[in-house]
């Protein structure tokens, strides 16, 4: 599915970005990715002695390491926008096909942080109140049972 409005190139370019950006993101954070970067910090650690620890030698690990991770927050933000979306319509789909579920809920990453909050609150006091509805129940059943139970009913006395 495409916007209606975009042009043929914008959408293979953002087409091309979306698969790149996952494949590395998937990628570099393999257990693979990982050793190779500590191999690498190895083998510059290791290769401080023949430069006599240097600038420049201190200089290529640090600018190094500055433009990967310059580029990999582009990439994994990308990636992690993608992931909250597609998990707020799973939600957004979820809410919308249960009876009873309030479909007034869907969207809600759009209301203002106040409106977030006041959500929040009115949350945090149904579950208290299921809390204390709960417990209640559970005491209601443990005088039920204590009184039903045949060995402290008994008559028979030691």
């Amino acid at each position: 599915m495409r916007a209606p409005e975009e042009n043929e190139e914008v959408y293979l370019m953002k087409h091309i970005f979306r698969r790149f950006a996952a494949i590395i993101a998937t990628t570099t954070g393999s257990p693979w990715a990982f050793m190779i970067a500590v191999l690498v910090i190895l083998v510059w650690g290791v290769t401080g002695p023949l430069f006599n620890f240097s600038d420049t030698w201190q200089l290529v690990i640090n600018t190094s390491t500055t433009i990967v991770t310059f580029l990999m927050v582009f990439l994994i933000q990308n990636t992690q926008n993608r992931d909250a979306v597609t998990i707020q319509l799973k939600l957004d789909e979820l809410l919308r096909g249960v009876v009873g579920a309030r479909t007034s809920l869907v969207d809600l990453e759009n209301l203002s942080d106040e409106d977030i909050a006041l959500l929040r609150k009115e949350f945090t006091r149904m579950q208290i109140s299921a809390a204390k509805r709960e417990k209640e129940a559970t005491e209601a059943t443990v005088d039920s049972l204590e009184e039903n139970d045949p060995v402290r009913n008994s008559s028979i006395t030691r």
